[in-house]
């Protein structure tokens, strides 16, 4: 049986329905209708008894998925935003979706996975990621903020590594992504096919026995010293500042790390620290994920938001023109307003 669209195929194979995100040339990048597919597909296969689990990848060789499509919340934000704001509002209702999901959601997070594409894999049942995994919340590098309910992950993730992330915008592997908390589970990528046959034929339990193997050990966890002593500062600017005094010479991990953030918008920076603090405080994934919408909808009133898409994805760039240009020039008012209530709050049915 076969449902779902053209960018988002669907079958069910015994009693395991499949669903592959295919836009491969985006890299399966998700835009509205794909939001609204999915989650229509869930809620038919949730109430179907002839559906006992869910598998969710990506089509071709690059990724699950690398995100939103950019372009339409470009063109959004440039306009009223109102379609920024209805994508978002019914992502995260996804999101949420899937973490409430009452069976096996199984995410197999191979290749790219950033963004909206961390959003429909790691809220799943059974987190999968591989040899290729390039997983990160990138955010702060087009002057927005870690959403699809990111920030409640990196603010659980082992002592300050989530602020480390989510200021940074770097990336990670499989052996980061499952220290951090975004997966469970490593299968090496050769075996991804062998893996999901395995489900469909003996249920995940056995698959897992037969195809799961320990992942490399993760070098991140061995920077904990640094990182949590680093990231403890009151603002950003305290922290760039920390890894400055720490780093210990050319191509060290602090001097890395500060570079990184000072590429990124200075505004976005110092409020996904404040939205990663917050999200340690808040207790459900519906609560950060209302958080997250405010933030979202905060962004499009900024200079940013705009400026780094444009950067990075329309002219291509790569030389935002930040606003406000530094760290320093970020005030506290700058970032209190993003979390100002919206329009129309976040509400889940």
């Amino acid at each position: 049986m076969t449902e779902g669209s053209d960018e988002v195929l669907a079958r069910v194979e015994r009693n395991v329905g499949v669903i592959t995100l295919n836009r491969p040339k985006a890299i399966n990048s998700l835009n509205q209708a794909m939001v609204d597919t999915l989650s229509a597909l869930l809620g038919r296969w949730e109430a179907d008894d002839q559906v006992g689990a869910v598998v969710i990848a990506g089509a071709g060789e690059r990724g699950l998925c690398a995100g939103g499509d950019l372009v339409p919340l470009y063109h959004s934000a440039r306009a009223d935003g109102s379609e920024a704001r209805k994508f978002w509002y019914d992502e995260y209702r996804l999101n949420a979706q899937i973490a409430r999901f009452s069976k096996p959601y199984i995410a197999l997070m191979d290749g790219i996975v950033m963004g909206g594409g961390v959003g429909v894999g790691v809220h799943g049942s059974v987190r999968v990621v591989t040899d290729t995994t390039k997983m990160a919340m990138p955010e702060v590098g087009i002057g927005f903020i870690p959403d699809v309910g990111g920030t409640l992950i990196l603010s659980r993730a082992p002592g300050l590594l989530g602020l480390h992330a989510a200021m940074t915008g770097t990336t990670f592997g499989a052996a980061e992504a499952i220290a951090l908390g975004f997966a469970d589970h490593f299968v090496p990528h050769d075996a991804l096919a062998d893996f999901t046959n395995a489900i469909v034929a003996d249920g995940i339990d056995a698959a897992l026995t037969a195809h799961a193997a320990s992942p490399p050990p993760s070098q991140l966890l061995s920077q904990r010293e640094w990182i949590d002593r680093c990231y403890a500062g009151e603002s950003a600017t305290d922290i760039v500042a920390a890894l400055r005094e720490y780093d210990a010479g050319p191509g060290a991990g602090p001097g890395d790390a500060a570079n990184l953030i000072e590429s990124r918008s200075p505004v976005s920076v110092s409020v996904a620290l404040e939205a990663v603090r917050r999200a340690a405080k808040l207790e459900t994934l519906e609560d950060v994920l209302r958080q997250e919408y405010r933030t979202s909808c905060g962004s499009l009133r900024s200079h940013d938001f705009v400026e780094g898409i444009r950067a990075q994805v329309i002219d291509k760039d790569r030389n935002p023109k930040w606003s406000p240009a530094s760290l320093a020039a970020v005030t506290r008012a700058d970032v209190e307003a993003y979390f100002a209530p919206a329009d129309r709050e976040l509400e889940f049915s």
